[in-house]
């Protein structure tokens, strides 16, 4: 079996996506197998200081297509302001945006269906970004149990829909394809984090301790000069590091 067999078929089909039709049909039935019916999944390229451009799919409803597309509304948005300035994800409600002074702005959103939602960013070399949001009508899943495993499993795809995303709106801009020296370690501690074992499974696995896992793989992210562990186990699948 290859290594992109061994992916869950959801982060396998946005990945095979050859058009922006079916990026975004396979964007929009993820989001909706998180119980999120509203999605947003772009590539932001920063080409200067006053040119930046916008390349995505996203399913908003109607009524609210020019307030979503307004960068002066963005600049106020409060989630947004959070994606553009970390990678960490934003699980964001009402509370969000009264607590930045910017109620209003929820209470115009609500109307369209985004009261609640999740989102993130990946900031990539080049002055390339990608975001990815998730929104619904209602409260967001109880227990910080189910949130955990829906931010993961959005950060998880994030890392694929990334890499289809560049391909499809922006074929031009190309990766370094110079091949990195991955140690035998810190590509054994990528195959164990491909069958999705989280750090201290990967060091039970490994036989190591958890801190020394995350040491290969801090090291195996570092040389393929990606920004994440998911980011580099599909870069090193897609440059043959990983059978």
């Amino acid at each position: 079996m290859t290594a992109l067999r061994l992916l869950q078929p959801r982060y396998l089909s946005v990945l095979e996506s050859q058009t922006p039709a079916q990026f975004r049909d396979r964007v929009i039935r993820f989001g909706r197998s998180l119980g999120f019916d509203t999605v947003n999944a772009m590539i932001v390229l920063d080409h200067s200081l006053t040119n930046t451009e916008f390349l995505g799919v996203d399913n908003t409803p109607e009524g609210y297509v020019q307030a979503h597309a307004d960068h002066d509304l963005g600049r106020r948005d409060p989630v947004m302001q959070h994606c553009k300035r970390a990678s960490v994800p934003i699980i964001w409600d009402q509370s969000t945006y009264v607590a930045h002074g910017q109620g209003p702005i929820w209470e115009e959103q609500a109307l369209y269906g985004f009261c609640t939602g999740v989102a993130l960013a990946m900031h990539l070399p080049g002055d390339r970004h990608f975001f990815i949001g998730v929104d619904r009508d209602r409260a967001l899943p109880e227990g910080a149990k189910a949130m955990t495993r829906i931010v993961a499993d959005l950060q998880l795809f994030a890392v694929h829909a990334q890499e289809a995303a560049f391909r499809i709106f922006a074929p031009e801009i190309r990766s370094d394809s110079e091949s990195p020296r991955l140690t035998a370690r810190e590509l054994e501690a990528l195959r164990w984090t491909m069958d999705g074992k989280l750090a201290w499974e990967v060091g039970e696995a490994m036989n190591i301790s958890e801190r020394t896992a995350v040491f290969h793989l801090q090291n195996a992210v570092r040389k393929l000069r990606c920004r994440s562990k998911h980011q580099a186990v599909l870069k090193a699948i897609r440059m043959g590091l990983l059978a």
